[in-house]
């Protein structure tokens, strides 16, 4: 049989469907608008694998999608399709209400009409698993504990609205069609193949080319930094072992600052790739007006995902940033393709 993997070009997405292969056999079915995020050339490697089935597509397009989970027997959805950059939504939130909520909708209703059809044992099996978001449960102050499964919603951005009304889609579904759901609230993840407009990939590419290194306000916004290796293994785990209809917070267990993020990624940089003129990177760190409604603080509590599935990250920050720095120094090929259009027109816009 076969898994359906929504959103597999992007980001997130890609890394599980390449991390799938070097743990399994089985077929994936990878389907992505690609939008700006969507990026092929993340799945290059997998072009001549027989079983990799890329379909160019949108979730909300039913007789597609519906198509797709007959043909190939699929036994479990993965959705990782979405918009996901807050800064795009404040700008345009439409999108993200079209494909985070609209699209999810779509989603489940044909991914509930072939369940429904299965027999008793494959529908037994079968599991339908959404990946959100740790930013649907709003800001912590500095000494509130992190979040966890049964911290309630207050999103404060059209992004991380979009995301908490598809977790509510989701469990809707379960609790009213018994649809066989589990959702993942991960924190911010970092790694390979990150579009070059979040922070990390930003400023690492920008660090490179001698441009300014972009904080927002004061830089004291802590995120938990999650490594998306460690984010791929626990989606394997709670697709494996996750009871029905129950939610699981991933985390890095990693809180940092973002000003604090970007030093520690400008000390590997100067290591690994001294600047010619002797100076330091954090040099270019420059600061700039914050976002509107910018969330001060996220945390997660991954403690429910350990005890009872026994996942827990394998990289500290301190590895993991290491590790991403060096991917991006050893693809340019990569970056230099992805550095272009639209993703030049955003930063520019956006960091102006």
């Amino acid at each position: 049989m076969t898994i359906l993997v929504t959103g597999a070009a992007g980001f997130i997405g890609s890394n599980f469907v390449l991390d799938w292969f070097q743990q399994s056999k089985e077929d994936v079915v990878s389907l992505d608008l690609l939008t700006y995020a969507g990026n092929l050339e993340n799945l290059s490697s997998l072009k001549n694998n027989p079983q990799h089935h890329f379909i160019q597509g949108n979730i909300g397009d039913r007789t597609l999608v519906s198509q797709l989970l007959q043909k190939h027997r699929v036994r479990a959805v993965l959705n990782f399709a979405a918009e996901s950059h807050v800064d795009r939504s404040i700008s345009g939130p439409g999108d993200f209400i079209e494909t985070n909520i609209v699209g999810t909708y779509h989603l489940l209703e044909s991914v509930r009409g072939y369940w429904s059809d299965l027999d008793e044992h494959l529908k037994k099996d079968f599991r339908f698993l959404h990946v959100s978001t740790d930013e649907v449960y709003g800001s912590l102050n500095k000494t509130d504990p992190a979040f966890n499964e049964t911290h309630r919603y207050e999103p404060n951005s059209p992004y991380s609205a979009s995301k908490a009304a598809s977790d509510h889609l989701v469990r809707a579904w379960h609790h009213t069609y018994g649809l066989p759901v589990v959702t993942t609230n991960c924190s911010n993840n970092y790694g390979p193949y990150h579009f070059p407009e979040k922070l990390i990939p930003l400023c690492i590419l920008n660090a490179l080319n001698g441009k300014p290194l972009p904080i927002y306000g004061d830089g004291q916004q802590v995120r938990d930094w999650l490594y998306v290796k460690d984010h791929c293994n626990a989606i394997r785990r709670v697709l494996e072992k996750g009871k029905l209809g129950e939610t699981y917070n991933v985390g890095g267990w990693n809180e940092k600052a973002n000003l604090d993020v970007v030093k520690t990624l400008c000390g590997i940089l100067d290591e690994l790739k001294p600047k010619l003129d002797g100076t330091k990177y954090e040099s270019q760190i420059t600061y700039v007006k914050d976002r509107p409604s910018h969330d001060r603080r996220y945390a997660i509590d991954a403690t429910k995902l350990e005890k009872e599935l026994g996942w827990k990250p394998q990289e500290t920050f301190k590895t993991g940033i290491r590790k991403t720095v060096e991917w991006y120094l050893a693809n340019e090929t990569w970056v230099s393709h992805v550095v272009s259009g639209d993703y030049k027109n955003w930063v520019q816009k956006q960091y102006a």
